[in-house]
């Protein structure tokens, strides 16, 4: 599905860190949070393991408990609303918009205002209270941020906004990731850039990013021994090889992004000609998408997983893209969710195929997988 993109100079930097004593908590994590402080201007960018570490501290950070609710999105990565239930609190999911994906800001605004409306079948808490929201930036392009923050500010809501997926987007020429009260960017191989694993947390918020850092560090405060924890915490710190790695491919984030924008482009002008395909649409208001995936959608006539299963036969690989958060088992079994509940996050959920996609690409790659599925529709 995706190969990473690195280098000589990437590899070098690895390679100097284990020619060295200190393989964790050394001089190159600070370097690599400097980098997001500088790409972001945030004052604080905090490294984890991973994006999922990194949503887990914010929502620690926000003082999400037992029974609080957060106003999020079914069409994600299941992380997103994972870390919420990891501090037993309820996500509370509205629908998404039928173009991007991302969260439907009137539906949020809806929710907030009418939140016994959004409450699940199941797993309801008494006296629940609304704390925050956690909109996802879909395959690379940022939620409708300025919409999502009035009505925080309305309600007095934290906002975590989940960048994972959107390193280097900006919305309406700020930084994805600079939108909320918190900003996190993961970095598995199949990302803009990767560490391997590993992710960052960005804030402006002083008090935060110390219980942040105590929390990735096993809860230890400043000023305690490396056998004293002022909080109950976790073992969330990045390692020294990866921050390294993170550094170094922080140094090529305009190119990698350039060609994630070619690769995409050739994508775009063949696709485009296939009646039966949607190619994913970029809203005016992204001033520059980051593209994490290639996403295509087929119409509701075509069978999008007899057409994967024909693909994948082919030697392309291909996979649906999102498997509604609603409808996993455990979340089901939980809350009571089914299908129906959010009809269009299930429609995208049943025509979407990412194709294959990363910055190594080339063009006669590109026109391999486009006439494969060129073929395969007309088959059809």
């Amino acid at each position: 599905m995706s190969s990473p993109d690195l280098t000589d100079a990437d590899r070098q930097a690895v390679q100097e860190v284990l020619n060295t004593p200190i393989l964790s908590m050394g001089k190159h994590t600070p370097a690599f949070e400097k980098t997001f402080c500088d790409l972001t201007g945030a004052k604080h960018a905090v490294a984890v393991n991973s994006g999922t570490a990194g949503l887990h501290l914010c929502v620690r950070a926000a003082g999400i408990g037992t029974g609080d609710l957060v106003i999020t999105t079914p069409f994600s990565f299941v992380a997103s609303s994972n870390v919420m239930l990891f501090e037993n609190a309820i996500p509370i999911f509205v629908d998404v918009d039928a173009r991007t994906g991302n969260i439907n800001p009137e539906l949020l605004a809806d929710a907030a205002d009418n939140i016994d409306k959004y409450l699940p079948r199941k797993g309801k808490s008494k006296n629940a209270k609304l704390k925050a929201l956690l909109p996802v930036d879909v395959f690379g392009q940022p939620a409708d941020m300025d919409a999502i923050n009035a009505v925080a500010r309305k309600h007095d809501l934290k906002v975590i906004e989940d960048s994972c997926e959107a390193l280097g987007a900006t919305y309406k020429g700020k930084q994805a990731g600079t939108l909320g009260d918190f900003g996190v960017f993961a970095f598995y191989p199949n990302k803009q850039i990767t560490t391997g694993e590993g992710g960052v947390i960005i804030t402006n918020d002083d008090k935060a990013a110390d219980f942040m850092r105590a929390l990735r560090n096993q809860g230890r405060a400043p000023g305690d021994t490396w056998l004293q924890h002022t909080h109950l915490g976790y073992n969330y710190r990045i390692d020294e090889m990866s921050a390294a790695l993170g550094q170094a491919q922080m140094q090529r984030l305009d190119e990698l992004l350039k060609k994630r924008e070619q690769v995409a482009a050739w994508y775009e002008a063949r696709l485009s000609e296939i009646p039966a395909v949607e190619v994913p649409f970029v809203e005016s208001s992204t001033t520059r998408m980051s593209w994490f995936v290639y996403v295509i959608r087929f119409d509701a006539r075509i069978n999008r997983d007899d057409i994967a299963k024909r693909l994948d036969a082919r030697g392309i690989p291909v996979r649906p893209y999102f498997l509604p958060i609603h409808l996993q088992p455990y979340m089901a079994e939980r809350f009571g969710w089914r299908a129906g509940d959010f009809p269009v996050t299930e429609d995208l959920g049943r025509r979407g195929l990412a194709v294959p996609f990363s910055s190594v690409m080339t063009e006669a790659q590109v026109e391999a997988v486009c006439a494969a599925i060129r073929d395969e529709i007309e088959a059809v």
